[in-house]
């Protein structure tokens, strides 16, 4: 037997890959599904299971794709409800593969239909636990996401939760590992660990959730507190995992279209067509095509695309670095935005080698801000409020980048400063406002991290009494 965790940093999602006497089985696979068919190729293995712990809201699942590609059987716990064809496993069903077996564990809370895959070894003991989003390392998995198809209240849903952790998984012994869907930087709790791998005996000592001295309604307070709105791609991402979509090969056939310069000033003529452009944020802010979207790929790609644009649905065209194509289109596609309809061939550089005007935008390093921050002391920080409570330029203005579309108005008309933690989301927001014909900013390259290191900490830097 064999356990593989397959993580993905952009989306701090963990799929797993497990191998016993000529079988396989998938847990939570990503939307492209090549990699593990080749890996069961070479493995010499046959893929029996694709185990989906509840209908993802974060990402697009390769669960479809996948089945249609092995023959592999769908399997999802109690409660789920599709438009193709899957097994329902009931509770605490046994699933056999190779020399081992999966039992599902019914977890509802995080979503009605969450369910637990525990693994159990040669000798039938239990073994790990993939634990989806019902236990993370650290955090659970927020109650607030199913509330609509539940026809429940967040709170109602994160009582559930308690019992699901309590007599499904803290009844497990302490040595048996847990490895769940996602680790920090995701949206589905609010407290995840970097730790990507732990045991129940760890979760039992250092996880808030899972206090054996916590009431029912100090978990339920605890687990819903501070949680902020989901981003908006989230619904459209369940309801891809539950209905179907198109098949990836296609998706990634028609992103990959290289767009002539006059075949691109064709497609943005039209002003509903999104220039998405995913360079370094240095050199976006060096040269960029008026109206377009700064994302890019060095930093939590994904998820920030489905912050900035809220529908799933819109056409894009993309600026990449030359070669990072591919990559861009398959990121995308992740999260469900299928509507890629080419890139300019030859990137930026195109543009700008044609004599097209370009746009610009005014960085300063940490040195410049200690002088501009006298003269120019409005300053706009756009990280996440928790960021902000723990500590901020005392005069700052808290902006969360998440909610940029709806804090636009707020945004000053005098001279202002703009930084995020680290120069990132910062260039993210700058982009947006660019778009809306704002030019009154200039950015701190390095964020809150540089600024950290300048005389401006000792006199400016303020905690809150949360921090």
């Amino acid at each position: 037997m064999q356990v593989e965790q397959i993580y993905t940093g952009c989306l701090s999602q963990g799929s797993y890959y497990i191998t016993s006497n000529g079988e396989a089985i998938i847990i939570d696979p990503l939307r492209e599904v090549e990699p593990y068919i080749q890996r069961a190729e070479r493995d010499g293995v046959k893929i029996k299971y694709i185990l989906e712990t509840h209908f993802h809201a974060d990402f697009v699942s390769g669960h479809i794709d996948l089945a249609k590609a092995t023959g592999a059987q769908i399997v999802f716990g109690p409660n789920a409800d599709t438009n193709y064809e899957f097994h329902q496993a009931i509770d605490g069903e046994i699933l056999p593969f190779g020399n081992v077996s999966i039992k599902v564990l019914h977890t509802p809370g995080h979503t009605m239909e969450s369910t637990c895959y525990l693994l159990k070894n040669e000798a039938g003991e239990d073994y790990a636990l993939f634990s989806g989003d019902s236990l993370f390392i650290g955090d659970v998995g927020r109650p607030d996401l199913a509330q609509k198809s539940a026809s429940m209240t967040m709170e109602q849903l994160a009582g559930l939760l308690f019992h699901s952790l309590r007599n499904k998984i803290m009844t497990l012994a302490d040595d048996v590992i847990v490895y769940p869907a996602h680790g920090a930087g995701s949206a589905c709790g609010k407290n995840l660990s970097k730790e990507t791998v732990s045991t129940i005996g760890e979760q039992k000592k250092q996880n808030y959730a899972l206090r054996s001295d916590m009431t029912e309604s100090q978990f339920i307070k605890e687990v819903t507190d501070g949680l902020l709105p989901p981003p908006g791609y989230f619904g459209m991402n369940v309801a891809m995992n539950k209905s179907g979509y198109e098949q990836i090969s296609e998706v990634m056939r028609r992103g990959l279209t290289p767009l002539t310069l006059e075949a691109f000033d064709l497609l943005t003529s039209n002003n509903e067509i999104l220039i998405l452009d995913t360079r370094s944020a240095n050199e976006f802010s060096k040269g960029f095509i008026k109206g377009s979207l700064f994302v890019g790929l060095e930093g939590q790609f994904a998820p920030w695309v489905g912050a900035m644009i809220p529908n799933i649905d819109q056409q894009i065209v993309l600026i990449t670095d030359l070669g990072k194509e591919e990559e861009t289109v398959k990121r995308l596609a992740r999260v469900g935005y299928d509507h890629v309809l080419g890139y300019l061939n030859g990137g930026f550089q195109v543009w700008r080698n044609a004599g097209r005007k370009i746009e610009t935008i005014e960085r300063i390093d940490a040195e410049q801000f200690e002088k501009q921050f006298q003269q120019s002391p409005i300053v706009i920080d756009v990280r996440k409020p928790g960021e902000f409570e723990a500590e901020h330029i005392e005069s700052a203005t808290n902006l969360p980048l998440d909610y940029i579309n709806e804090n636009s108005s707020n945004y000053p008309n005098e001279p202002f400063i703009l930084h995020c933690a680290g120069g990132y989301r910062s260039m993210i927001a700058a982009s947006v406002l660019k778009m809306r014909g704002l030019d009154n900013f200039v950015d701190v390259i390095g964020g809150f991290s540089a600024i950290a290191k300048t005389a401006v900490k000792r006199t400016q830097f303020q905690c809150s009494s949360k921090g």
